[in-house]
Formats: structure tokens, C-alpha cells, sequence
């Protein structure tokens, strides 16, 4: 993970500044690795190993279950107006 992953390569670069940005990252990743790419030494992905899925899933639709997962977006925040400085 630390040498395909740039979130773990560098501190400077493609750092998270919060905790959950991070473990989703992390997650995104994990179900890539697992779902997505085809290991060289099974030649087939961890997940049809397994024998949980019969198919290498596309990034397109792990995109598409993340995007069902997303709450709906909310009205915006309405801020009260500050008093002008007299």
C-alpha cells in the first residue's frame, strides 16, 4: 500500500488534513485493490479469488455506488449579516 498509495510516500505531498478524508482514501483505495485490479500472481482480483464476485468491477462503477451512498446535497448555511463597523 505505502508504495502505490501517495497519501503514504511523502508527508509534504497528497496529505489528508482530516482524519475521515484520510480513512476514505484509505477505503476508496482498498476497494480498488480488491474489487478492481487484477493481481499478477492470481490473475484474477482478490475479490473473484474469493470467490464473493464472478467479474473485475470498473472504476466507473465504484463511482457510481459512491455516489448512491452521498447524501443529498442541503440548502446552503445562511449566515445572519454582521453590523457594518462604525
Amino acid at each position: 500500500m505505502r508504495m502505490s498509495m501517495r497519501r503514504f510516500t511523502r508527508l509534504t505531498n497528497a496529505h489528508s488534513k482530516k482524519l475521515n478524508n484520510h480513512r476514505y482514501a484509505i477505503s476508496i483505495y482498498f476497494f480498488f485493490y480488491n474489487w478492481t485490479r487484477i493481481h499478477s500472481t492470481l490473475r484474477v482480483t482478490p475479490a473473484m479469488a474469493a470467490g464473493i464476485t464472478d467479474r473485475a468491477w470498473s472504476v466507473e462503477e465504484i463511482i457510481a455506488l459512491m455516489d448512491e451512498a452521498a447524501p443529498e446535497p442541503g440548502r446552503p448555511k445562511t449566515y445572519k449579516k454582521r453590523m457594518p463597523l462604525q
